[in-house]
C-alpha cells in the first residue's frame, strides 16, 4: 500500500467489493465526488446487491457476478475491501502490485487526510472494541471539540469535514490493521482491549492474526500513548493503565467495566497530552452513564423501577447466558424477564431453556418459541409461549418486579418475524417507548463488527 497521498481527480480506480453491508459505498461516493473515473467489481451477483447499487452515484461503473484481471492492472489505483481474505495471495491483487498499480483501502485513503495523528484514538482487539470506542467517544464529547467515530465501527471519515482541532476515535479491525502496516502508520493514542484467538480464516495462522494487530502500535512515536498489556518491546510511547475511578456504569457485565476503565483513560490522558481542558469528573460521569450500543445489551429506559435492555444483537443461545450473567451483576436474577426466540437455525436451544430455571421467567416469540417453552418446563423452568414481541413484551413488563429487569436477548434470528435484527430491536424500543409515554434517547446508526 503507498504511504503517499492519491490525489483522484481524473484517475482510474477500480474498488473491489461492494459488499452486501455497504462497506464500499463510502469511498465509491468519495472517489465520485472528488472527480474519479471509478469502476466498483463484486464477485457477487447485482441482484444481491440491489440495495447497495441502487446508492450508488450516477456515473460509477460496475462489474459483478466475478472480477476482471484488466480492471485490476489497467487502473491509477485499486481499493480493496477489508473483506478480502488473506490477500496477499489474492491473484487480482497480485496482478494489480505486478502491474505497478498501487493498491490501498478505505482507511488508508482516511489516515492519509487526517490533520493530526496525535489527535486520533485507535481502538482494537478481539471483543469490546465497538463499546470501548464508542464510550471514549461520547468522553471526548464533553470537551465541546467535534469528535469523529469511524473506521470498523461503521460511517467513512473520507466523507466527514474534519478540521483541525477535531479529535478522531477509529476502531480499527485486524483486516484494516494489516493494511496499515504498510503505511507505517500508527495512531496517536492506542488501545488494546484484549488479544485471542479470531479470524483464521482471513489471516490463516494466529501470529499474522496478533502481527496484524501490532501494527496499531508498532509505529507510534516517542510521546505517543499505549494501552496495551502485551508488546513489552514498543517501547517509544508512554504507556497507559486502565483507570480504576469508574462508578457504577449504566450498561451492565464486568466486561464492559473493563471497557469503560480503558475508554477513559485513553479519552483522559489523550486530552491531557494535546492540553485541552477538560474536568474529571464530566469525564468519568459521560463513561459511566454510556447506555450501550444499540441492539448489543443497550440499556433502553428506566420506568417505575424497571429497567429494559435490547439486546436484539444476540443471534446465540450462548450468547443469551452471558447477557443474562452481566445483568445479574446489576439485578437480583429472580427479577429478570427474557424475551427469547425466533427464527430455527437448528441449534440447540438447552442454554436459553436453562434458564428459565435460574431467573424469573422466560417469553418466547417466534418459530423456535414452542420448544424453548417445552425443553424449560421438563427442567422445571418457568416459560410461557406468547408467539410476537409486543405480547411477550406485555406479558414480562406487566409481571417484572420492582427492581428488575426485563431483557430482549432472543439467542435466535429475525428473519422469521423482521427484516433484521435491527428492526426487531426497533420495535423493542418503541414498545418501552409507548409504555413510558415518551421518546426513549441513545439510539444511534447501528455499527458493523
Amino acid at each position: 500500500m503507498s504511504n503517499l497521498q492519491f490525489e483522484p481527480r481524473g484517475k482510474r480506480v477500480t474498488v473491489m467489493g461492494l459488499g452486501r453491508f455497504g462497506g464500499g459505498l463510502g469511498v465509491t461516493r468519495w472517489l465520485h465526488a472528488q472527480g474519479a473515473d471509478v469502476l466498483v467489481t463484486d464477485m457477487a451477483d447485482a441482484d444481491a446487491l440491489d440495495e447497495q447499487v441502487s446508492k450508488l452515484p450516477s456515473g460509477v461503473r460496475t462489474r459483478f457476478g466475478g472480477h476482471d484481471a484488466q480492471d485490476f492492472t489497467t487502473a491509477d489505483l485499486v481499493v480493496a475491501s477489508p473483506a478480502v481474505a488473506h490477500p496477499w495471495t489474492n491473484r487480482y491483487l497480485n496482478a494489480a502490485m505486478e502491474a505497478g498499480v498501487p493498491v490501498t483501502t478505505e482507511i488508508g485513503l482516511a489516515i492519509e487526510r487526517l490533520p493530526d495523528r496525535a489527535r486520533v484514538i485507535g481502538v482494537t482487539g478481539t471483543a469490546g472494541k465497538s463499546t470501548t470506542c464508542a464510550m471514549t467517544a461520547r468522553a471526548l464529547e464533553t470537551t465541546g471539540l467535534p469528535v469523529h467515530l469511524g473506521g470498523n465501527i461503521g460511517g467513512s471519515l473520507l466523507e466527514a469535514n474534519i478540521g483541525a482541532e477535531d479529535l478522531i476515535v477509529l476502531e480499527l479491525s485486524s483486516f484494516m490493521l494489516h493494511w496499515l502496516g504498510d503505511a507505517q502508520w500508527s495512531p496517536g493514542t492506542a488501545v488494546l482491549t484484549n488479544l485471542s484467538p479470531n479470524h483464521l480464516d482471513w489471516h490463516e495462522t494466529l501470529e499474522h492474526y496478533e502481527h496484524s494487530k501490532r501494527n496499531i502500535a508498532a509505529h507510534q512515536r516517542a510521546g505517543d500513548l499505549l494501552l496495551c498489556d502485551r508488546w513489552p518491546e514498543l517501547a517509544a510511547a508512554t504507556r497507559l493503565k486502565p483507570s480504576e475511578d469508574l462508578p457504577r456504569l449504566t450498561v451492565p457485565g464486568s466486561h464492559n467495566r473493563t471497557n469503560g476503565a480503558m475508554a477513559l483513560a485513553a479519552a483522559r490522558a489523550t486530552l491531557e497530552r494535546l492540553g485541552i481542558a477538560h474536568d474529571a469528573i464530566t469525564l468519568r460521569d459521560a463513561v459511566a452513564s454510556f447506555p450501550g450500543l444499540p441492539h448489543r445489551l443497550q440499556f433502553v429506559a428506566e420506568h417505575r423501577g424497571i429497567s429494559f435492555y435490547n439486546d436484539s444483537k444476540c443471534t446465540t443461545p450462548q450468547a443469551v447466558a452471558l447477557a443474562v450473567r452481566a445483568l445479574a451483576e446489576q439485578v437480583p436474577p429472580d427479577s429478570i424477564h427474557l424475551i427469547a426466540g425466533g427464527a430455527d437455525k437448528g441449534v440447540d436451544l438447552r442454554a436459553i431453556a436453562e434458564l428459565a430455571r435460574k431467573i424469573g421467567h422466560v417469553h418466547t416469540i417466534g418459530t423456535t418459541g414452542p420448544a424453548i417453552v417445552q425443553a424449560a418446563h421438563a427442567l422445571g423452568g418457568r416459560a410461557s409461549h406468547h408467539g410476537t414481541l409486543d405480547a411477550a413484551f406485555a406479558a414480562a413488563a406487566d409481571a417484572c418486579p420492582t427492581g428488575g429487569a426485563v431483557l430482549l436477548s432472543p439467542g435466535c434470528a429475525s428473519w422469521d418475524q423482521f427484516t433484521n435484527y435491527e428492526e426487531r430491536g426497533a420495535m423493542f424500543v418503541d414498545l418501552v417507548r409507548a409504555r413510558i409515554g415518551h421518546a426513549v434517547d441513545g439510539m444511534r446508526p447501528s455499527p458493523t463488527d
